[in-house]
This record gives structure tokens, sequence and C-alpha cells, in this order.
């Protein structure tokens, strides 16, 4: 099994010596290794392969030192190891390996497949998220929602906590439920999930004393006026919802009309995107589409 780490190791030489000589060609086929390797990864760490990878990235690094100081006795035995190791990794992580290929079947290949399943994700979370909200208000509740557009949150999502998990009704829920620890920041929404809770919105100058709305309608307004952002508001003593975009905020929503207001804010954007002249393009773009 020399030959599988001699082969890594020139895969290797051939990557540095792209990225020195390299044309746009090789820059593309660079990426898409990169990117190949980024969904090899990313689907190892939700599996009981990962381990089993990190032993061998060990060993191929002990093997690559070897190899640049000559030591020929470890170059045999991890050679010798990696035959068993390998052969076992096989019939052991078998489903795993089906998964994978599973995956790559389903892969969407088109890019008005690609805004389907994310207007689809954002639809469900916005269902979800808005039940939660009627919920809420009728317990009256305070909640603070913030559903991220084009303008990355980072900062804002720096002040709270990565959750990174499922939209349900259930999460929302217990997010803000009283006394809570997270209860009293904001949630930021990406991509249809609860990216992060307990999140600090900067708070909106306008002088708001005189109105029945509080500081979570202060930090919904100001966030809407720094950020392109949709932010959903439930007020802890009237139960009231809101929604605030572009610096404005409108008043006495129920759990359907907020829904359906949702998506003209937030799925009538990804509409227009999608029938932009350059996404048309895109679209007819794809390799397997039989000629008519």
């Amino acid at each position: 099994m020399g030959a599988f780490f001699d082969t890594l190791y020139m895969l290797w030489n051939q990557i540095v010596y792209a990225i020195a000589n390299g044309g746009i060609s090789d820059i593309i086929d660079i990426a898409v290794i990169a990117y190949v390797i980024y969904q090899g990864i990313v689907f190892l760490r939700e599996s009981r392969a990962g381990q089993l990878v990190k032993g061998l990235v060990i060993l191929f690094l002990v093997f690559v030192i070897a190899k640049w100081w000559n030591l020929v006795t470890i170059q045999w035995a991890l050679s010798k190891a990696i035959d068993f190791i390998i052969i076992a990794a096989a019939v052991i992580f078998q489903p795993e390996l089906r998964r994978i290929l599973e995956r790559v079947g389903r892969t969407k290949l088109t890019a008005g497949q690609l805004f389907d399943e994310r207007e689809s994700a954002q639809s469900e979370s916005i269902d979800k998220i808005c039940k939660a909200a009627g919920f809420m208000q009728e317990k009256k509740i305070g909640a603070l929602i913030v559903f991220e557009r084009e303008t990355q949150l980072g900062e804002i999502i720096n002040t709270g906590t990565i959750v990174d998990a499922a939209t349900s009704v259930s999460v929302v829920n217990n997010i803000f439920f009283p006394k809570s620890p997270l209860h009293d920041g904001a949630v930021i929404v990406r991509n249809g999930r609860i990216y992060a809770a307990g999140c600090i919105l900067p708070l909106s100058q306008l002088d708001l004393s005189s109105s029945s709305m509080g500081t979570r309608h202060r930090a919904a307004i100001g966030m809407s006026e720094n950020s392109d952002a949709v932010v959903l508001v439930v007020s802890e003593e009237t139960g009231t919802i809101s929604i605030a975009e572009g610096g404005n905020i409108t008043r006495n929503y129920n759990a359907v009309t907020a829904a359906a207001e949702l998506r003209r804010l937030l799925l009538d954007n990804e509409n227009q995107q999608k029938s932009s002249p350059v996404v048309k393009v895109l679209k007819n773009i794809n390799p397997f589409k039989k000629n008519q």
C-alpha cells in the first residue's frame, strides 16, 4: 500500500506545482477538487467515519515525513498497516459509503433547482416561526426574530450564541420562553435555519416614547435601518405582532397575516432573482436537457 501513499504524495506535489505555475484551467481544477474535499469533510463530520479519517491523515503525515527523511522502515510498516485498515474500513463503513453515493445522486444540478430548494426552506421556516409567534401572541411572550437577506449579519451574530438548528415551533418557543438564557436577545434566521440566538441589535434613534412600542420595537426598527433584514416582533406587554423592514414598522398582524407579509417581503425577492436574465441563462445551461 506504499503506492497509496505515493499517489497522495504525488497529488500534493501536483497541487503545489499547479498553484505556482498554473493557469485558469488549473485554478478551476483545484477549485473543483477543493469543493469535493470540503463536501467530504462536511459529510464525515456527521458520520462515524470521521475518526477513521483523522487517523488516516495522521498516518499520511507521518508517511510524508518518512518520505522526506528517507526512513525506509517506517514507510514499509505504514504501507503494510494501511492495507488492512482500508480493507476493514470498506467493510465497517459500507453504510456511510452508500449514503455518500446516494447524496451524489440527489445533488441538484440546475440553478433553478437551487433557487427552488432555498425558497422552500425559507417558506417552511416562515410557516413555523409564524405559528410560534401566534402561540407567543396568545401567551404575551416577547420575541424578536431577524430574517437575514443579502446583508450578512456577522457582527450581530457575534453578540449572541450560534445555534444553527432546523427551524421548528418548539425550538422558537423554547428560546423565547421567559427566564430561558437566550429569551432577551434576538434570533437570527439564515437560509431558513435558526442560526443564532441571544443577539443584541442596534436601537433606532427614533422617539417612540409616545407610542406603545418598547425596546424590542426600537431594536427591530434599528436593525432594519442598518441592514436589509426583515424583523418580526412580538410585544411582551400587548402580544401584538409587528414587522419591521427598511426602517418602517407595521403592526397588528396575526400568525396568518404575518406569514403572508413575510412571504411577500422575503420570497418575492427570491422570485425576482429567479426571473433575472442571468438566472435564465444559468437555467438554460443544463447538460441533461434534451433538445426538443
